[in-house]
């Protein structure tokens, strides 16, 4: 799969054999759902051709493409923010990825005595932490899963939200103060 195309020329007949699996994986890692994921995916090349006339050609194919996911992503969160529905965050403690919840990690046990054992502590943890992020005021909830878990860009973030960054930051703060708390007292005082 050569990209030797010119970055101002856009290939969308080539746009599945040559991004499809990127996209997945980036939509995957911040959605936890293949099939929500496939469907941002799908929805991104049909945007990509209905504004390729906005193409400007000042980046890659692929970056313009992830772009478009990236507001796809946002869209589906605050979709489900809109309903009240709290997305389903999922974090991993064990395979993190791209060091999600590097910043509680180091709390966590580190001697296990059996593998079962470990997956029981391990999803009751999860549990207890989607609670804690459940319980932060909305804002504070979705500015941290878009910044900690899904990984946005702050200039992303604060354009889609409308704040500075430093309000982005002091929320970042105040959600990871509240859930510290919050896992403190239901769980590592258990």
């Amino acid at each position: 799969m050569s990209q030797s195309n010119p970055p101002n020329i856009l290939f969308p007949d080539k746009w599945v054999d040559n991004y499809a699996d990127y996209l997945f994986n980036y939509a995957i890692a911040r959605v936890n759902n293949s099939n929500i994921a496939k469907d941002l995916v799908q929805e991104t090349f049909f945007a990509g051709l209905k504004s390729a006339k906005n193409f400007e050609g000042k980046s890659s194919e692929r970056t313009w493409l992830v772009s478009i996911l990236k507001r796809k992503i946002i869209d589906y969160y605050r979709k489900i923010n809109s309903k009240k529905g709290q997305a389903e965050i999922r974090m991993n403690f064990y395979d993190s990825g791209d060091n999600e919840g590097n910043w509680i990690e180091e709390r966590v046990p580190q001697s296990w005595n059996n593998e079962a054992e470990k997956n029981i502590e391990n999803e009751e943890l999860k549990n207890q932490l989607d609670k804690c992020i459940d319980s932060l005021p909305e804002k504070y909830a979705m500015v941290f899963k878009m910044k900690t878990i899904q990984q946005f860009e702050t200039e992303d973030i604060c354009k889609e939200l409308n704040i500075t960054p430093s309000n982005l930051w002091v929320m970042i703060h105040r959600a990871r103060t509240q859930l510290r708390n919050c896992m403190e007292q239901n769980w590592f005082n258990k």
